[in-house]
C-alpha cells in the first residue's frame, strides 16, 4: 500500500509541476499569445489583463501575473522533493483556491476570453476554470494520498 501510495504522490506531484512550469515559461515552440505569465508583455496576459480591467485594480497586470507565476514556480520546487512535498501541495492548494474563486467571481468568470482584441467574443468554453478545478483537487489529493515518514 505505501508504494501505490508513493507512485500516485509522484504522478500527482509531476502533473502539477508539469501544468506549473508549462504555464509561467511555455517550454514549447510557439505558445499561444497572452497565456505565459513571464514572457506576456505587460497588458497581454489575457486572464491578469481581463481582471485588472473589470476590477478596476491595475495590481493585476502586471505585478499580480509575476508574483502568481513566481509563487506557481516555488509550490512546483518544493513539490519536486519528497520531503517538501506536502508544503508544495498547501501552497498549490492556496494559488489553485484562489484561482477558482476569480474564475466564480464577476471579474474573471467561468468562460475566459480567448482574446484581447475589441469586439472579439470568443471563449475557452470553461476549459481554463476545469483545469484550475482538476489541479486543486490534485493538490488535495496529495496532501492526502502523499505518505508520511515511516513510523
Amino acid at each position: 500500500m505505501r508504494l501505490f501510495r508513493h507512485l500516485v504522490s509522484w504522478a500527482l506531484a509531476l502533473f502539477l509541476i508539469v501544468m506549473f512550469v508549462q504555464a509561467t515559461i511555455y517550454p514549447l515552440p510557439n505558445p499561444p499569445e497572452g497565456s505565459v505569465k513571464f514572457f506576456d508583455p505587460p497588458g497581454t496576459n489575457i486572464v491578469f489583463q481581463t481582471l485588472a480591467e473589470r476590477s478596476g485594480q491595475t495590481l493585476f497586470e502586471p505585478a499580480g501575473r509575476i508574483l502568481t507565476g513566481v509563487l506557481e514556480l516555488v509550490a512546483a520546487l518544493f513539490l519536486l522533493f519528497p520531503f517538501t512535498r506536502r508544503f508544495g501541495a498547501i501552497i498549490s492548494a492556496t494559488i489553485l483556491g484562489a484561482a477558482v474563486a476569480f474564475h466564480l467571481s464577476p471579474w474573471l468568470g467561468r468562460e475566459v476570453p480567448l482574446s484581447l482584441a475589441p469586439g472579439e467574443t470568443a471563449t475557452d468554453g470553461g476549459m481554463l476554470f476545469m483545469l484550475a478545478i482538476i489541479m486543486l483537487v490534485s493538490s488535495l489529493l496529495v496532501l492526502v494520498v502523499h505518505p508520511g515518514r515511516p513510523e
